[in-house]
């Protein structure tokens, strides 16, 4: 009697992922060049959806994807890799539109490579905006008379309460409500449950704040050897330089951000401090026009996989 043939790999199942595919989902990540980042896999599984295609014999994945959800007006897709070995062979377009009928009428927003944008586009999605990598050694440069920086007790001086002076400080748990309300009109669309998690998943998160106002907000967490600056919120550039700038004092680690091309004079003020740009990614949406929020004071997300 002859047993059945194996299922092609494109007709796999699809299943969901838990926080014990964990170390599968970073030998992807590794499989494909990129930093095994099992740290941030954990943020996506725990805040998102992951979905996956096992590998017939029990040791890995084929592929993954995450979906992160705000609800019934945007989702967000991310880490969508496929194992080397078996690329070219259909897998990520099954996954894609497994992730797609799971969401079902929510509109999506993805950041795609120009290897992956193709796919998206043939799916439907269609590019709305770019974002540009930048990685180096951050040189730091004299702060502005402008920025007053708290990061230690000594710092807390008389100096910020005589001038309208932008203090950057690390967040504390009574800063959190307020990084909310303010994150809601630029992102547009809540997103508590992803900002609730990043004082566990930042090794620093700073806020700036002027006369008493916060206004603005970014964390920095780790990736392979660099540490990467995201989520970037704040009023204007100069907010954003004060918070990159706080936030590089504090590693000797290589820093790197996926900053919005439309924000030029940061890019430059970064490639200056001693970042080289790197690969760019599209932004693309489906089923909407364009991100929701305020893209003026949108600088970088926290991870090109979550927006």
């Amino acid at each position: 009697m002859h047993s059945p043939s194996p299922l092609p790999l494109v007709d796999l199942p699809v299943r969901r992922l838990t926080r014990k595919d964990l170390a599968s989902c970073a030998d992807l990540s590794e499989d494909r060049g990129w930093p095994r980042d099992e740290h941030r896999w954990g943020l996506l599984l725990s805040a998102g959806t992951g979905y996956g295609i096992a590998e017939p014999d029990g040791t890995g994945l084929v592929a993954a994807c995450v979906l992160t959800s705000y609800g019934p007006r945007l989702a967000t897709v991310g880490m969508l890799l496929v194992a080397a070995r078996h690329a070219r062979q259909g897998i990520a377009r099954r996954l894609m539109r497994h992730v797609m009928e799971e969401a079902g009428s929510t509109p999506l927003a993805l950041y795609a490579t120009p290897e992956g944008q193709r796919l998206y586009e043939e799916l439907g999605f269609a590019r709305v905006g770019r974002a540009e990598r930048v990685l180096g050694r951050f040189r730091a440069e004299e702060a502005p008379s402008s920025v007053v920086a708290r990061n230690s007790a000594a710092a807390r001086d008389s100096t910020a309460a005589r001038n309208p002076a932008v203090t950057i400080r690390p967040a504390t748990a009574d800063d959190l409500q307020a990084m909310v309300r303010l994150d809601l009109p630029v992102f547009g669309i809540d997103r508590t449950h992803i900002i609730a998690r990043l004082p566990a998943f930042s090794d620093r998160l700073q806020v700036a704040e002027k006369s008493g106002e916060l206004t603005g907000y970014a964390a920095l967490w780790p990736s392979g050897d660099a540490h990467v600056v995201g989520p970037l919120i704040a009023r204007d550039t100069a907010t954003a330089k004060a918070l990159v700038t706080a936030l590089a004092a504090t590693t000797d680690r290589m820093l790197r951000a996926d900053v919005d091309v439309r924000h030029e004079e940061l890019l430059g003020w970064l490639v200056e401090r001693g970042l080289e740009p790197g690969s760019r990614t599209a932004v693309m949406t489906y089923g909407i026009a364009g991100l929701p929020g305020d893209a003026t004071r949108r600088f970088a997300p926290l991870t090109i996989a979550t927006g």
